[in-house]
């Protein structure tokens, strides 16, 4: 089966909107490249260098991975596009991912019990990634 993994596009912030990550989540760094690394890069200048040119997040069962775009690549605009869902496995794992994600961030929806049955909050955290937690402990 196909297997979907996100990709988050920064402007020079993607070590540390990935270190925030790592908080919340937990998980390892499975990669962590950086423009350096790279052929070519002593063309760059030292702290276009340093940015990360790769870095993925192994969170349960998913990767989530990232970058700093660099010219000519346009730079990085986060608005209403696209949410990432995140599936917790108990209340308390929804209300401590949805806490965590929002601190620095802004609440769209509150975490709440929803008509449908699950609780569901939605917000964009302090590096404009929209998200979405559910928790339906009917399906568990």
């Amino acid at each position: 089966m196909v297997k979907i993994n996100p990709y988050l596009n920064f402007n020079g912030n993607t070590e540390e909107a990935f270190n925030f990550y790592k908080s919340v989540f937990g998980g390892e760094f499975l990669a962590v490249h950086r423009f350096k690394d790279a052929p070519g890069s002593e063309e760059m200048k030292p702290a276009d260098q340093e940015k990360i040119m790769h870095i993925a997040l192994s969170i349960g069962g998913n990767i989530l991975m990232g970058t700093d775009v660099m010219p000519p690549m346009s730079p990085a605009t986060h608005g209403t596009g696209i949410s990432i869902s995140i599936d917790a496995e108990s209340e308390a794992e929804a209300s401590q991912v949805f806490e965590n994600l929002s601190a620095g961030g802004e609440i769209a929806m509150p975490l709440e019990k929803m008509f449908w049955g699950a609780l569901f909050g939605m917000l964009t955290d302090q590096y404009g990634i929209q998200w979405m937690v559910n928790y339906d402990g009917q399906k568990k």
